[in-house]
């Protein structure tokens, strides 16, 4: 594969991302790129998202090389490039005002999406945060797609009782257990996700004005982030079952992308600004446009029957009879619609 490097378009500590332009002409990938000498982390991360197969919701790698660049040698590794920025810079668009419900809801499934598959395959992300999640416009042109990256601190889940992992992730995501226990599982990136969606509601990280560190991670050990109440009780549930403080309690991924926020059905699903969001009924009396009509009294029911014996103004779609009662009335009575009159009929072809 041949290819020159383009601008720089972000950086890390495992060194720097470019854009990498194809000499086919057939588009842009990034390029994160490494001394030979200090890639571990970036080799690592080729390693894991060869590992995980095609998600989604997980940015593709297509594949990595080496490359003498100013008398330095480095190493590469080719990504799918995510035109939209990060969900960081989409949320510091609106100048700390927060995004609507509507498009949280649409990026939290797609992470969610991203995270059943790399849970699935075996594997923790460890470093779940919005400057982590990336906005393609792959087969969107109503919108973008999140997408899962930055695989440099993921591992296997699951090493066996007792083994405690090196400290790893970002203190404003990181969950009770990993300051406690130094665990890191998948339940940790659940509780990364709940404070992903608590920033992008209000604009500001769910840990509020903790700069110290240390101060923080005391916190965490003690209590959970703090939801905010002005939140529909929808969301409000969702993030309670983020923050369960209890590790092994925590709702799954799997499960979260069930909860009634993230599996509400939308007017639209093209675009998450236009999404209008509904509530699916679990149980018959639970259709929220469902109008239950005036009941007719006996006697209204019986004086407009007399009024329509000659079928002269017989109005199936007007009339006390298009009422429940009144139709189970009709059902059991001598009482028959007269098919002269058809002035409200509809002519089928």
């Amino acid at each position: 594969m041949e290819w020159v490097r383009g601008e720089t378009i972000g950086h890390g500590s495992f060194g720097k991302v470019d854009l990498a332009i194809l000499n086919s002409g057939a588009g842009l990938m990034a390029v994160k790129s490494a001394p030979v000498y200090s890639s571990e982390s970036l080799r690592h991360e080729r390693e894991v998202l060869g590992l995980l197969g095609d998600s989604e919701n997980v940015i593709r790698c297509f594949g990595d090389s080496f490359s003498s660049e100013k008398g330095e040698r480095l190493y590469n590794i080719f990504l799918e490039y995510a035109a939209g920025g990060s969900l960081y810079d989409r949320v510091r668009e609106y100048g700390g005002e927060g995004l609507s419900e509507a498009e949280v809801r649409s990026y939290a499934r797609s992470v969610l999406s991203g995270l059943k598959d790399i849970h699935s395959s075996g594997f923790v992300h460890c470093d779940v945060k919005l400057q982590n999640i990336l906005l393609c416009s792959e087969n969107c042109g109503n919108g973008a797609v999140a997408k899962i990256a930055d695989f440099g601190l993921a591992k296997k889940q699951n090493r066996g009782a007792g083994y405690r992992d090196e400290f790893r992730g970002t203190p404003l995501y990181m969950a009770p257990e990993t300051v406690v226990s130094g665990e890191f599982e998948s339940p940790g990136d659940i509780w990364a996700v709940g404070c992903a969606v608590v920033e992008m509601l209000t604009g500001a990280p769910a840990w509020k004005n903790e700069s110290n560190v240390a101060s923080l991670l005391l916190k965490i050990s003690q209590q959970s982030p703090e939801i905010p109440q002005n939140l529909s009780p929808e969301i409000r549930d969702f993030l309670d079952k983020c923050f369960i403080r209890d590790a092994a309690k925590r709702w799954t991924a799997e499960m979260l992308l069930d909860h009634q926020f993230i599996a509400a059905q939308t007017a639209s699903s093209k675009s998450p600004e236009s999404e209008k969001a509904t509530v699916s009924p679990r149980c018959p009396f639970d259709f929220p446009e469902f109008v239950t009509p005036t009941p007719i009294s006996q006697s209204g029911f019986d004086s407009w029957i007399e009024k329509d014996q000659d079928c002269t103004s017989f109005d199936w779609t007007e009339s006390p009879g298009n009422l429940p009662a009144a139709r189970f009335r009709q059902l059991v009575s001598d009482q028959v619609p007269c098919w002269a009159f058809s002035s409200s009929w509809l002519i089928v072809r």
